[in-house]
């Protein structure tokens, strides 16, 4: 499978990328990661799964999810160090008519890969997917006490559109207000292109 570079050449995958002193190996999720994905989830702070539409931490939702990846509607590419997920970026395309020029963006990283630039590189390669796909606009789902998120996604130039008051609750019931931040899938990338993608790629 590939995806196209701002010069209109075809990304590859699997592929290295080098993240500080670590090689990260991208490459899309197929049925054979079930478990190790589903490992990965259940070891993600709670807090981080309000991210998430779906509670990726059961198995039957993993399964649903690897459905839509067969079925076209997500694209999900992994990160691994040394054989070892370390995160993902997810472009979920959904089924909904009347917008078939977005798409959700979901990216989860370890937290020992945190502050290190992995979810900038998986955001990145996710946007070269998006524009193969012909995905015009992305939007990104969190939760309003998230700042380092929100902070991150805002260096990227993606912006908020919709602030939901009490829009999510926690597996405590605690109630939690919801941003919902967006991007041009075309401006974000030629914003990249004046140094370069492979080079933003670098970490």
């Amino acid at each position: 499978m590939t995806a196209t570079s701002d010069s209109g050449e075809r990304r590859t995958y699997p592929r290295e990328v080098r993240i500080k002193d670590d090689r990260i190996t991208l490459r899309y999720m197929t049925p054979g990661d079930r478990d190790t994905v589903l490992a990965f989830a259940q070891g993600l702070p709670a807090h981080d799964l309000l991210f998430l539409r779906r509670d990726i931490t059961r198995p039957d939702v993993v399964d649903m999810w690897l459905e839509d990846i067969k079925r076209e509607r997500i694209t999900t590419l992994l990160a691994e160090r040394e054989g070892a997920l370390v995160g993902y970026a997810t472009v979920d395309r959904g089924d909904v008519s009347w917008s078939p020029h977005v798409a959700e963006l979901r990216v989860m990283v370890a937290s020992s890969m945190r502050r290190r630039g992995l979810g900038r590189v998986l955001t990145l390669e996710a946007f070269l997917i998006a524009l193969d796909l012909g995905v015009e606009k992305m939007v990104a789902q969190m939760t309003a006490d998230q700042d380092g998120a929100i902070a991150v996604f805002e260096t990227l130039g993606f912006r908020t559109e919709a602030f939901l008051r009490d829009h999510v609750k926690d597996r405590e019931g605690r109630k939690l207000d919801l941003i919902i931040m967006a991007h041009d899938v075309a401006r974000f990338l030629a914003q990249m292109e004046a140094y370069g993608i492979d080079e933003a790629l670098e970490g």
